[in-house]
């Protein structure tokens, strides 16, 4: 049985990884009393949505937009819960402005559903039947979303809660379950229209990792709609590092402990369950095993696998291994004067082209611009933020790495400066990560982002559980329901510490 601790503390908990995720549970399990210890290994906290300073401009790492900050939102109901205001934001509006290959006019994401109605119409003709077959299914997903279901269900409790949630409107999602968005759209004759198809797969590629063919109609509704009112995309003042920041404080306030640069080396398990972690020092070197009532996995499932050695089960194992190799990320990271920057210029755009990218795998440029005044420039000065998808393995085996990235930075540099004004006069600063600098900074497997692939066998009631194997060890983060964003991981983490409370 698990032993009380001092303090009247409950249980001890030990979150591995302080993203999004861990410090949204080590928060929520330290304001519910539980005695909680938070690790990482990064000298920030934060993961992939967190920030680094050069020169007097601010980056964020990967993240740079946020839902879930309207009132219901998911971060919204956190920050609620743990009596803290939520940080200062903008709403996106157009959430972004994507151009297609060859075109010069984007194709704006207004915040407005009936903006957005009339901007889908006049792009896209005769698409409106597909639209209002994604407006449907959202509603349903984003009520029956709204109470709390586990998914996949792993316990008799899991399945309580998932049943619960259920309503009769819900069934209009039950034909669908089995639907890519590329079956959606040959139901709605809309199967050869290759300009919507290519918008589509920009989309959905940053939100579910492949391609309209490929992903759970399911997950679509929600990732192509969650920018419009009464929802929203947002851009944080000063950077994505004020909401760890608010986590790490309230963790604090409410007696958990952060410990950075802290190596968890391996998951202790004894007889089916969860007891503990291995933990190195980086500063000291010191080695040492802290025990424990539940291990929180901030961590990749192939992380986890990691961390668990000949302890992990051998179906989990063989499951991760099956998954289709994940996405890393080059990110281009240029500190520029105002005059590189167009009038009017949205914050984010997304940008198609004909060749393929530097590396012959990747064509498109996800791009984040910082306003005058939202804290990431210094006066007449902005930052622009420009990512891609990028094979990890040829990144882990590349035999020229620094020639490779010096030419991949060219590259995107040079399909920038198709659309900002970029010349030795007007940028400042600029730096460049890959796969390799994602592994070192954030400790995960081979630098991947972005968590898995939303098709139809790892979405929603098929992917990855919070509740694993493993008595007592839980995984949150982009792994699991409902994917990835910083949104995404604090569902996950909100459904382990109900899951904690209810073991």
């Amino acid at each position: 049985m698990p032993t009380q601790h001092a303090s009247a503390k409950k249980y001890r908990v030990i979150v591995i990884g302080a993203g999004i995720g861990g410090l949204t549970a080590g928060a929520l399990l330290a304001h519910k009393n539980y005695d909680v210890l938070i690790l990482d290994q990064a000298i920030v906290p934060g993961g992939c949505a967190s920030t680094f300073k050069r020169q007097g401009f601010t980056f964020d790492v990967g993240a740079t937009q946020v839902a879930g900050l309207e009132p219901g939102g998911i971060h919204h109901r956190i920050f609620t819960e743990l009596g803290i205001d939520l940080p200062p934001a903008t709403p996106c509006d157009p959430a972004c402005a994507v151009y297609l290959p060859g075109e010069t006019e984007p194709i704006n994401l207004w915040r407005n559903q009936q903006k957005w109605k009339q901007e889908r119409q006049r792009q896209f003709p005769g698409s409106e039947p597909f639209w209002q077959l994604l407006a449907n299914l959202f509603k349903a997903s984003w009520e029956f979303q709204g109470r709390d279901p586990v998914l996949p269900p792993r316990s008799l409790w899991d399945l309580l809660q998932l049943a619960k949630a259920i309503r009769p409107s819900t069934l209009i999602t039950v034909p669908y379950t089995l639907f890519t968005v590329g079956d959606a759209l040959r139901l709605c004759g809309l199967g050869n229209d290759q300009r919507l198809r290519t918008f589509l797969d920009l989309q959905l590629k940053l939100y579910s990792q492949v391609n309209a063919e490929e992903t759970a109609l399911l997950y679509a509704a929600t990732a192509l709609s969650v920018s419009q009112s009464p929802q929203g995309l947002y851009h944080m003042q000063g950077s994505m590092q004020v909401l760890s920041d608010r986590l790490v404080a309230t963790l604090e306030r409410d007696g958990g402990k952060l410990l950075m640069r802290h190596i968890v080396k391996s998951i202790q398990v004894n007889k089916g369950k969860a007891t503990g972690v291995v933990i190195r020092n980086q500063k000291t070197g010191e080695v040492w095993t802290e025990a424990a009532d539940h291990v929180v996995a901030n961590v990749t499932s192939q992380d986890l696998v990691r961390l668990l050695g000949d302890k992990a089960p051998s179906g989990y194992k063989k499951r991760v291994e099956r998954l289709h190799p994940p996405s890393g990320a080059f990110v281009v990271y240029l500190g520029v004067d105002t005059k590189a920057i167009p009038p009017n210029c949205p914050p984010h755009l997304q940008f198609m082209y004909d060749a393929d990218g530097p590396i012959g795998e990747n064509n498109s440029l996800f791009v984040s611009v910082s306003h005058p005044g939202d804290g990431r420039a210094p006066t007449d000065k902005a930052t622009i933020i420009a990512s891609s998808f990028v094979d990890t393995e040829y990144w882990d085996k590349a035999a020229n790495y620094t020639l490779i990235k010096k030419r991949c930075t060219e590259e995107t540099i040079s399909r920038l400066s198709q659309y900002f004004d970029l010349t030795p006069e007007t940028i400042i600063y600029q730096e460049a990560a890959t796969p390799l600098t994602f592994a070192r900074f954030t400790g995960r497997d081979k630098g991947i982002v972005g968590g898995i692939g939303q098709r139809l066998s790892t979405f929603g009631p098929f992917g990855f559980a919070n509740r694993t194997p493993i008595k007592d060890l839980w995984l949150v983060g982009d792994s699991t329901h409902p994917g990835e964003g910083t949104a995404g991981v604090s569902y996950s983490a909100m459904t382990v510490v109900r899951q904690i409370e209810h073991a």
